[in-house]
């Protein structure tokens, strides 16, 4: 499955990714590449959490 993301640096320095497919569905890292992996465990969350 391929879901598409936005990516945002915020005033910290953060990068904010989210799901808006997923509504609630939103991670950060320190780096884009960090980011992107921590978004992806929290699609697989938020999937989890609505197939039960």
């Amino acid at each position: 499955m391929k879901l598409s993301v936005t990516l945002e640096r915020d005033e910290d320095g953060i990068w904010i990714v989210e799901c808006p497919s997923i509504p609630g569905c939103v991670s950060q890292g320190a780096t884009k590449e960090e980011a992107l992996l921590n978004v992806q465990d929290a699609i697989l969350a938020c999937l989890e959490v609505v197939n039960r």
